[in-house]
């Protein structure tokens, strides 16, 4: 590709042929810089994409906005629900990435894929971002909202036994320390936990952590993305495993859990551990590691066979699981 060193894996040529697409078109090229920095948050916020119109032109779904009680103030969330939706079904409470500074609710692509193949209506929530809302904001939003979401599964019809937590990037992570939290407060049970590329870790002491090269999320990034969540505690030992799921030594008691990142993902190697964890603590966790898949690889090409392989497997594990919880709720 020639955007690499040699310390960092070879992205898979398909997916990079996109990535490279992406940087000409809006970057630069391969020379350009995309870090997130704290002085360019606004502008990355600014660019919302997709937007509602967008997803509901793109998926069989409708959408309803409600207005629920926060922690501290009103939390909006988004229902997606399929136009031939049933009674009751499974239900999927996304929780969007974005570094922990950017995004909204209408990053929801990857779950409305999962939901077209389980009929899964869709509860996405928009979590207060940092840093004007650092930790515990994100996860004491995405918590009360999955309280609420379990709370009024009926009329949002959702059958509340199958449904699934689900997360992308930093909002894999919130996903994580969410489900960690409710088992901690014994809440509700949750029939799976979903996580993609999630960003578990502020220490960032892993060997795929020190990646270099021209990356969709470099490690500049990373590190402004955590010091805006965490402030001067970022890398100390005054952080909850709430805020950085990755610092748990307990993964005991989490729902079964799938977990999917690429090998040229900063990701990779904390992603592994978690799974690692889980299964140390006897617990069930399923992890795809996709040889030369970046960060958003299936995003950037979701047609490379590779990105397809990706969301074949997303949707047979939560087949699996949907039907473990159902199974068991009779």
């Amino acid at each position: 590709m020639g955007t690499l060193d040699h310390s960092t894996p070879v992205m898979d040529e398909e997916c990079a042929a996109a990535w490279r697409l992406i940087l000409d078109k809006y970057f630069g090229g391969a020379a350009g810089r995309i870090d997130i920095t704290e002085d360019i948050i606004p502008k990355a916020r600014a660019h919302k994409m997709p937007s509602r119109e967008m997803l509901l032109e793109a998926f069989p779904f409708t959408e309803e906005e409600h207005t629920i009680p926060g922690p501290e103030s009103e939390i909006t969330i988004s229902v997606f629900t399929p136009i031939d939706h049933g009674d009751t079904g499974p239900g999927i409470f996304w929780i969007h990435g974005g570094g922990m500074v950017t995004g909204d609710r209408f990053g929801v692509v990857p779950a409305l894929r999962l939901a077209m193949a389980t009929a899964a209506v869709v509860v996405s929530v928009e979590y207060r971002l940092a840093p004007e809302y650092p930790d515990p904001a994100p996860v004491d939003d995405c918590y009360a909202a999955l309280l609420w979401t379990f709370d009024h599964a009926d009329e949002l019809g959702i059958d509340a036994s199958t449904l699934v937590l689900a997360g992308g990037s930093a909002g894999g992570g919130i996903a994580a320390g969410t489900a960690l939290r409710m088992r901690d407060n014994g809440g509700p049970s949750i029939a799976g936990l979903l996580l993609s590329c999630p960003m578990l870790d502020d220490r960032m002491h892993t060997a795929s952590a020190h990646m270099t090269g021209v990356l969709p999320w470099s490690r500049t990034s990373n590190e402004t993305g955590w010091r805006m969540l965490l402030g001067d505690r970022a890398g100390t030992d005054n952080v909850s495993i709430y805020a950085a799921p990755g610092r748990a030594t307990d993964l005991s008691g989490l729902p079964p859990t799938f977990i999917d990142v690429g090998t040229v993902d900063l990701f990779r190697d904390e992603d592994v551990a978690f799974a690692s964890t889980i299964w140390a603590c006897g617990g069930d966790a399923e992890i795809h590691v996709w040889p030369g898949g970046f960060h958003g690889y299936e995003d950037c090409a979701p047609n490379a066979p590779l990105a397809v392989d990706t969301l074949v497997a997303r949707e047979r594990w939560l087949a699996r699981v949907l039907s473990r919880a159902r199974s068991h709720a009779t």
